[in-house]
């Protein structure tokens, strides 16, 4: 399988270096981020908003090493709700955020990144709209879980993620399929052991379905992070049998992955939210959105062959 061999690139200074003086690799990485600052990406949140559809924005960078470079991650965030405001987009655009880059794996990481994130999820919640705290690897989930619960309290909008692949998840859904809760689930994009995650796909395919099934007869606001149709139809029956209307939950996908299907989605009067993602830090969300799905790196290879 070449997505595990792809995730341990991803954490190569190495391959790092490598990748990034790539003629074609610019090119290849604004499929998935359109840009590296705040202005780059107001006219991409203006022309998807203008199309019916939703977003969620992440800024991109996980390598956080010093307090100083999370309170720089924090600015960056506050600087994005200040845009968002002008915008007046209010609950059509939210933010996604990981913990680690609010200083989570620091010293005293836990509390560092709860005072870091709380600032934003304020800003945001002042101007009408939400965060969601994205699920990383598994070591870190029972932090991001209680940062996630602690914030709930005064900011109950505030959403979480959950990985099919993890053996927890379907425990993790259960609790968390409450009234007013607001969960994401995705497969799950990092290398996690076999002693605590599915390894096969059709494994993590049936543990996505029953997970899913478990929020949708949930009182939560389920949020299907998928671009695999069979998923995608799957939810749409699971949604209907629960007795759920088109606006109690809502698909959402990766920018620059099935644009089309986002169109069709939200054309049917589903909420279609993209995950669009800006920065310079990009090599590591870049590469597992290569590791998610081999035409990502099809696609990524090609374009060296041809262009490289």
């Amino acid at each position: 399988m070449l997505g595990p061999v792809i995730l341990a690139a991803s954490r190569s200074d190495r391959m790092r270096r490598l990748i990034s003086a790539a003629p074609v690799t610019k090119q290849v990485v604004d499929r998935f981020i359109p840009g590296e600052t705040v202005d780059d990406i107001v006219p991409i949140i203006t022309e998807l908003t203008a199309k019916g559809l939703e977003l969620t924005m992440d800024v991109v960078g996980e390598d956080i090493t010093t307090p100083e470079q999370a309170a720089a991650a924090r600015d960056a965030y506050l600087a994005l709700v200040d845009h968002l405001k002008d915008l007046e987009l209010g609950e059509r655009v939210e933010m996604s955020v990981k913990l680690s880059m609010f200083g989570q794996a620091l010293e005293g990481g836990h509390e560092l990144a709860l005072a870091n994130v709380r600032p934003v999820v304020e800003a945001a919640a002042a101007i009408g709209t939400t965060v969601t705290l994205d699920a990383e690897d598994h070591t870190t989930l029972d932090s991001m879980f209680a940062i996630h619960e602690e914030l709930r309290k005064d900011f109950p909008a505030t959403g979480c993620v959950i990985q099919a692949y993890l053996f927890r998840t379907e425990a993790d859904a259960r609790r968390l399929a409450a009234a007013g809760s607001r969960v994401r689930l995705v497969k799950g994009a990092y290398k996690e052991p076999a002693e605590v995650a599915y390894q096969q796909k059709h494994e993590i395919d049936k543990a996505y379905v029953r997970v899913l099934k478990t929020l949708m007869e949930g009182d939560g606001y389920p949020m299907i992070g998928s671009h695999d149709p069979r998923l995608i139809s799957i939810a749409q029956e699971l949604a209907h049998r629960a007795g759920r209307k088109l606006d109690e939950y809502e698909f959402q996908m990766l920018y620059g992955i099935r644009g089309d299907e986002h169109l069709r989605l939200a054309a049917e009067g589903h909420r279609m939210r993209v995950y669009t993602a800006y920065g310079t830090d990009w090599y590591g969300y870049f590469m597992r959105r290569l590791a998610e799905k081999p035409a990502n790196l099809q696609f990524f290879v090609r374009s060296m062959i041809t262009k490289g």
